[in-house]
C-alpha cells in the first residue's frame, strides 16, 4: 500500500477555516457563529467573504447553540466555532435539549482539543469530550488526523443531514492526507496492511501510529493501521474485517481512556469478535500545562507507546 510521508505541517483548526471559506462560496445556506475566538478558530475568510451570513455571539456559548438551532429551522446549516471544552462540557444541556434532541442540522465545530492544547493546562484540556458527544442520540462524532482531512471534514459534513460535532487541534502537525481525498462520514480508512495486529487510531494518534507501525516492521511486526475519523457511527465492517485477519488490536486517542474510541472498539469486539486489546490513552486523569510534545511524552500518547502497547497484545494472542 502507499507509504504515507509530509512535507510540511499544518494546525488542523486552519483546515477547518478554509474548509468553511469555501463552504461559504458554495453554499449560500451556511452560516457560521463563534463565541469570541474568530482567529483561533481560523474564520476570517468565511467572515471577509460572508459578512453577512457570521454572527459573533461573545462569551455565551450557551446562547450560541441555541440561536444556531433556531436558525436550523429556517434552512440553515449553521457551523459554531470555539473551544472544545467549551463546546461539550459548559453547553451540554443546550446540545442535549436543542439539538439532539430534536435533531437539528447543527455543527458544533470545537477546536484546541485534547492535551496538545498545551500550555493553557488542564482546565482547558478537553479529555472527555468525545465520550460526552458520542453519548447523544442521533449525534455523529468526527475526529479528524491533519489539515487536509479537516477541511475535507468540514466540507462534507454540510451535506451531512443531522447533528455533527467536529473536533480538531491546536497544533501544527504533518500532512499526510491527501489533497483531494473524499471525505466519507462512517467510512474507515485503512493506511497500511499487516497480519500481525490491528492499529485503529484517531486525531493526532494516526500519524503516530504510522511512525510506529514502521519501527514495527523494522522488528518483523506487520502491523495494519487505520485512520477511524469518525467514532460514531463506527465503521464496524472494517474493524472486524481487520481483527479476523490480526488476532489483535490497539486503539490508540488522545483522549480519556474511558469513554472514547476505545470504549467503542471494545464494545464492538465484544458482541462479535473477542480479540485481546490494549489502549494508547490518558489513564483517567486530567492534564497539566506543557508544550504538546512533551503532554504527549508524559501521558504515554506517541509512536513509542503504541509499539509497546502492540508488544504487549500480541503476546497475548
Amino acid at each position: 500500500m502507499k507509504k504515507y510521508t509530509y512535507t510540511e505541517k499544518k494546525d488542523t483548526r486552519s483546515g477547518f477555516g478554509a474548509g468553511l471559506a469555501e463552504l461559504g462560496d458554495k453554499n449560500e445556506n451556511v452560516v457560521a457563529l463563534c463565541a469570541d475566538l474568530i482567529g483561533s478558530l481560523k474564520m476570517e475568510k468565511f467572515i471577509e467573504n460572508h459578512p453577512e451570513r457570521f454572527f459573533q455571539i461573545g462569551i455565551a456559548e450557551a446562547n450560541m447553540i441555541g440561536i444556531a438551532a433556531g436558525l436550523t429551522i429556517g434552512g440553515k446549516i449553521p457551523f459554531t466555532g470555539t473551544f472544545a471544552n467549551f463546546s461539550t462540557g459548559r453547553v451540554y444541556d443546550q446540545i442535549r435539549q436543542s439539538v439532539a434532541y430534536s435533531g437539528k442540522n447543527v455543527k458544533i465545530c470545537a477546536s484546541h482539543a485534547g492535551l496538545t492544547l498545551g500550555e493553557d493546562g488542564a482546565t482547558h484540556q478537553v479529555l472527555e469530550d468525545i465520550g460526552l458527544m458520542k453519548m447523544l442520540p442521533g449525534m455523529t462524532v468526527i475526529n479528524t488526523c491533519d489539515y487536509n482531512q479537516t477541511k475535507a471534514a468540514t466540507i462534507a459534513i454540510a451535506d451531512y443531514d443531522g447533528p455533527v460535532y467536529l473536533r480538531f487541534g491546536r497544533p501544527v502537525v504533518p500532512v499526510f492526507m491527501p489533497k483531494n481525498e473524499e471525505f466519507v462520514v462512517g467510512k474507515a480508512i485503512q493506511l497500511t496492511e499487516g497480519t500481525d495486529v490491528t492499529i485503529v487510531a484517531t486525531g493526532h494518534l494516526v500519524w503516530e501510529a504510522l511512525q510506529a507501525s514502521e519501527q514495527l516492521e523494522a522488528k518483523g511486526i506487520r502491523a495494519e493501521v487505520i485512520n477511524i475519523h469518525t467514532i460514531k457511527p463506527l465503521d464496524d465492517e472494517a474493524i472486524l474485517k481487520s481483527v479476523a485477519k490480526t488476532g489483535c488490536i490497539v486503539t490508540a486517542e488522545e483522549h480519556n481512556i474511558i469513554g472514547g474510541l476505545g470504549e467503542s472498539v471494545s464494545r464492538l469486539l465484544v458482541q462479535n469478535n473477542l480479540v485481546p486489546q490494549e489502549f494508547v490513552a490518558v489513564n483517567d486523569s486530567f492534564g497539566e500545562s506543557g508544550t504538546p510534545a512533551q503532554l504527549m511524552e508524559k501521558y504515554k500518547l506517541n509512536d513509542i507507546a503504541i509499539v509497546n502497547a502492540v508488544e504487549k497484545v500480541i503476546k497475548r494472542k
